[in-house]
């Protein structure tokens, strides 16, 4: 989709958004990977805007990359029109659907089970609404959000992502400690952060966004002597069965990968993960708000988990 401004050259939309990334992100190569194109396509489109214009948009080191004056000007300029743009083509999209009213929520995987009391609510006073949901993939949390295939998500916090809203919290859940079933803290009650010093500390495994990680595993993960180093969350679980670490888990992960050669302990200091509506920042349309609105009556639903050494794991759900 094109915009033509008629002068010497045309300006794509396209190129408006690369500008408009750059200018939140301040770094190439995540808005390369951002907008799912090369970062030698960054460059270009800014050498081509900034060769338009007649002068620089970023001030660029080998250390970081800044707004000049100018490119301050022009994001200010750009983006009310901009989310204008986006604003319409959604607007003559939701139009074209026709039939009844749809709103697409996007859920990461299981998680849709845990919040049935959200969605019922909304079912049950917008009859004529279709509530469809799209699964989010976890190498992918924000792909079907930024492509507008789903107009809401249900997202684990924090997000620190410019181009998204988030909206009210709708679930919480514990963070827990995987252990093997011979690791010597398998048969105790619960176990303190403080006390893991003493223990090797694997990472999630998990390929999530770094601030992901770092949520999800309360104490720092120890510098592995492993060869080779586990990389994915089976080959970290492997390593705890073994013995050879701890790793930390969230509960419902636990509750539907539920595994016979590892034990789960409650932490003493009671850590959480937080999950949320999360919107892009762009128009808000009414059946959005109105799914914010429960979320926010309703408040966060709860997942209750009791556990018991070497036992097998019982989890029920509240609201």
């Amino acid at each position: 989709m094109g915009l033509t401004i008629r002068d010497d050259d045309d300006v794509e939309l396209r190129d408006i958004e690369i500008f408009l990334t750059l200018a939140e992100e301040l770094h190439f190569g995540r808005t390369a990977e951002r907008l799912h194109i090369s970062p030698p396509r960054v460059s270009q489109s800014i050498a081509k805007q900034e060769r338009r214009i007649g002068a620089p948009l970023f001030a660029r080191t080998s250390r970081k990359v800044t707004l000049t004056p100018l490119g301050q000007q022009l994001r200010d300029d750009l983006q009310v029109g901009y989310r204008r743009i986006i604003e319409g083509v959604e607007s003559a999209r939701e139009s074209a659907r026709g039939g009844p009213e749809v709103l697409t929520l996007g859920v990461l995987g299981p998680m849709w089970q845990e919040i049935a009391p959200l969605t019922a609510t909304f079912r049950s006073r917008h009859p004529d609404v279709a509530l469809r949901m799209r699964d989010i993939q976890i190498t992918d949390p924000y792909g079907l959000l930024r492509a507008a295939e789903v107009d809401v998500a249900l997202l684990c916090l924090p997000i620190e992502e410019p181009d998204l809203i988030v909206g009210p919290r709708v679930f919480t859940e514990p963070i827990v400690l995987t252990a093997g079933g011979a690791h010597p803290l398998a048969t105790r009650s619960s176990v303190s952060l403080t006390e893991l010093s003493t223990h090797t500390v694997l990472p999630t495994g998990l390929p999530i966004p770094e601030y992901w990680e770092s949520a999800m595993t309360p104490v720092p993960v120890t510098d592995s002597e492993l060869t080779p180093a586990p990389r994915t969350r089976e080959e970290v679980l492997w390593t705890v069965a073994a013995g050879e670490g701890v790793a930390f888990s969230c509960a419902q992960g636990i509750k539907y990968l539920e595994r016979a050669d590892v034990v789960y302990l409650p932490i003493d200091e009671r850590p959480t993960m937080h999950w949320a509506l999360v919107r892009r920042s762009s128009r808000i349309n009414r059946l959005v708000n109105e799914l914010f609105r429960i979320a926010d009556e309703l408040g966060p639903l709860e997942l209750d988990i009791t556990l018991e050494p070497a036992q097998p794991l019982r989890i029920r759900s509240v609201g």
